[in-house]
């Protein structure tokens, strides 16, 4: 099946060698039903920032914990006043060429599935059909009282009427969050139109897990799968990692494309140290998905 998916023309392609884009390559075209997990650095291009460095040390102060997050109000202030500034730099972003890459991988019947661990929506964005959200998406929110869903979009509109004093950042930080100096006792914190409720990002949170209905889903994905690629992601976080251990102990082929370390570099058949963005553009010219 063809693709008309559009790619920039300002891309840099990256500096690995022919045979190693090779190998990629021929990885991929013997494939007709890949899963793929992809982490932060898949929308770093995006202006996105990542949690991480190249080695996979944190690089950001800690962040907000789920049990803080519904206990403290303080923490719900916090959040909301940070979320408030930097929302709209998610909100904004587009589409890379990585995410137009895997979507036109999809469409040529090589991925069957993708996971993401990114909640910034962009793969959707991107064309990509068969997505599963694990970490949840940054565009919805949910009440913690009714259970009510509602658009991330309306509640920008509700917390910006009621913190007008709260001062503008340019310092992003990942999934939405800003730096922000501010008095977070002063911050009004809108809650749920419904029932008066606590109003949560429809996230995994730091502390929380992810819904096993879906983790088994994957499981079954991966073990019907031909292969595992995994794209921007060092694979701290357990709830991605366990997919590549899992594919790993059905002896599935893995491929890692990551610019640093991650934790399942001992489990792959390939390790493309480099970034995705300029990888997978010259991954899809050489498969002719263009």
């Amino acid at each position: 099946m063809s693709t008309t998916t559009s790619f920039g023309h300002c891309c840099q392609k990256s500096k690995i060698s022919f045979n190693t884009i090779e190998a990629l390559t021929q990885f991929i075209s013997s494939r007709e039903n890949l899963v793929v997990l992809t982490g932060a650095g898949c929308s770093l291009r995006s202006g996105i920032p990542t949690y991480r460095d190249t080695r996979g040390a944190w690089q950001r102060a800690d962040p907000i914990y789920h049990q803080e997050f519904i206990t403290r109000q303080t923490s719900r202030q916090r959040y909301w006043a940070r979320s408030m500034i930097g929302w709209p730099n998610v909100a904004n972003a587009s589409p890379n060429d990585a995410h137009r890459a895997l979507a036109s991988m999809e469409h040529s019947g090589k991925i069957g599935l993708l996971v993401t661990q990114n909640v910034d929506g962009l793969h959707q964005r991107a064309g990509h059909k068969r997505v599963i959200d694990l970490h949840g998406r940054l565009d919805r929110v949910v009440c913690l009282g009714c259970g009510a869903f509602s658009s991330r979009h309306a509640l920008q509109q509700r917390l910006l009427l009621a913190n007008p004093a709260i001062p503008a950042s340019t310092q992003f930080a990942p999934d939405g969050d800003a730096d922000v100096q501010v008095d977070v006792s002063s911050v009004e914190v809108p809650t749920c139109l419904d029932c008066k409720g606590i109003l949560k990002p429809d996230v995994v949170f730091f502390g929380d897990t992810v819904d096993p209905s879906i983790v088994q889903s994957v499981y079954k994905s991966v073990s019907e799968a031909d292969g595992l690629l995994i794209v921007g992601s060092s694979l701290k976080v357990y709830s991605g990692f366990r997919f590549c251990k899992r594919a790993a102990e059905l002896k599935k082929p893995i491929v890692c494309i990551n610019p640093g370390d991650t934790r399942g570099d001992d489990l792959y058949k390939l390790k493309i140290k480099s970034d995705c963005v300029g990888v997978l553009t010259e991954l899809i010219e050489a498969l002719a998905l263009r």
